[in-house]
């Protein structure tokens, strides 16, 4: 019996489920899955340019878990570019926890 996945940490869910190349009609595309965890690592590492532990501590999960998601999520997003698919972002093992509001000047 194998272990069960750990939950992540999200700050939010995506405003988007599903990107596309356009003038195609998205019944005629492939589509590729991307975990909503995997975007999550994408905006901590490429976004918000965070190193793997500060970015895999706020995910809740440790930094060799956070580099394979990353990994996968890099990957999937280079294939739908690349081959012209749907990147369809959708399921994974996640909750939604907003980040604290930095605190402002003075």
């Amino acid at each position: 019996m194998s272990r069960p996945r750990k939950r992540r940490r999200l700050a939010r869910s995506p405003q988007a489920l599903i990107y596309k190349p356009a003038g195609v009609a998205l019944q005629s595309l492939d589509s590729i899955r991307l975990l909503q965890e995997e975007l999550e690592a994408l905006r901590l590492a490429d976004l918000l340019g965070l190193p793997q532990v500060e970015a895999s501590a706020r995910m809740g999960i440790s930094r060799s878990t956070f580099q394979r998601i990353l990994s996968r999520a890099r990957r999937q997003t280079a294939r739908a570019l690349v081959e012209g698919q749907a990147l369809m972002i959708d399921g994974g093992t996640f909750d939604v926890q907003p980040e604290p509001a930095e605190p402002g000047p003075g």
